[in-house]
């Protein structure tokens, strides 16, 4: 992962929380690896929820330091307003955490902000109720016209890119969605429809994970290598990648493990 983050500048991982299970109830040194995470795990009140933060926080520290080659409990895991995760005293790398069910994508960038979200493809939002706090007029006017199956996976394609590009900015869920728009260009690339961040600089994917997750990411890149993008399939089933190769990476202790 390692090579992967000096050559292309950013890595996405998977896992499940369930892989991670065992080691969350057994390492003896899950306190020193949560740091300043251990009080809140503490106070999490449901198990299966404190033991979900535990191995989400673990999987992104782990991911971070195979990327970074330093030790995983060397890493000092903070947040900034908020909400967004950010490895303090390492201002050059960037994460982003996701989880959604049994699944958890950590993103890791030393070429600029980054973030992730995933949804499991079986979740139909009401495009009635959403699609004025989601979409902009020519996105909601898009999806009006489609089936009701495809409009439901397109809203929550939208959904996750949405979600993924304000985590990039730091916004989560502060800004309003209808306030971002996106469309694809000549290309059939997926970019932002304009605002003041430059819908060029962006670089903006989906792709299907295990034929049960949509997982999208955002990223912006120095503007050096701005020119590496490469298209963001639309629609997902055009994607044409078999799911392990989506994301790239898992972590070692995962099911078929292997950089690709």
């Amino acid at each position: 992962m390692h090579d992967q983050l000096a050559g292309q500048g950013h890595a996405l991982v998977h896992t499940t929380w369930g892989q991670w299970l065992a080691a969350a109830l057994l390492d003896p040194g899950l306190r020193s690896l949560l740091g300043r995470d251990w009080p809140r795990y503490r106070q999490t009140a449901a198990p299966a929820g404190r033991l979900r933060f535990a191995v989400s926080r673990m999987v992104l520290k782990h991911t971070a330091a195979a990327a970074l080659q330093v030790p995983a409990d060397a890493l000092d895991l903070a947040y900034r307003p908020g909400g967004r995760p950010h490895l303090r005293g390492l201002a050059e790398a960037e994460v982003s955490l996701a989880h959604t069910d049994e699944l958890i994508v950590v993103g890791i960038s030393r070429s600029g902000p980054i973030g992730v979200d995933a949804e499991p493809v079986t979740r139909r939002p009401s495009f009635e109720l959403l699609h004025p706090y989601v979409c902009t007029p020519d996105e909601a006017a898009e999806l009006a016209a489609l089936g009701e199956d495809e409009r439901a996976l397109r809203l929550l394609h939208l959904w996750t890119l949405k979600e993924a590009y304000t985590k990039a900015l730091g916004h989560g869920m502060r800004r309003r969605f209808s306030a971002v728009g996106f469309r694809r260009d000549e290309q059939g690339r997926t970019v932002l429809a304009g605002g003041p961040d430059g819908a060029a600089r962006w670089i903006l994917a989906t792709h299907l994970l295990h034929g049960r997750y949509l997982v999208s990411s955002a990223r912006r890149p120095p503007r050096e290598i701005e020119t590496a993008s490469r298209p963001a399939p639309y629609p997902l089933e055009e994607t044409g990648l078999p799911p392990a190769a989506t994301l790239g990476w898992q972590l070692p202790g995962s099911s078929g493990a292997q950089p690709t």
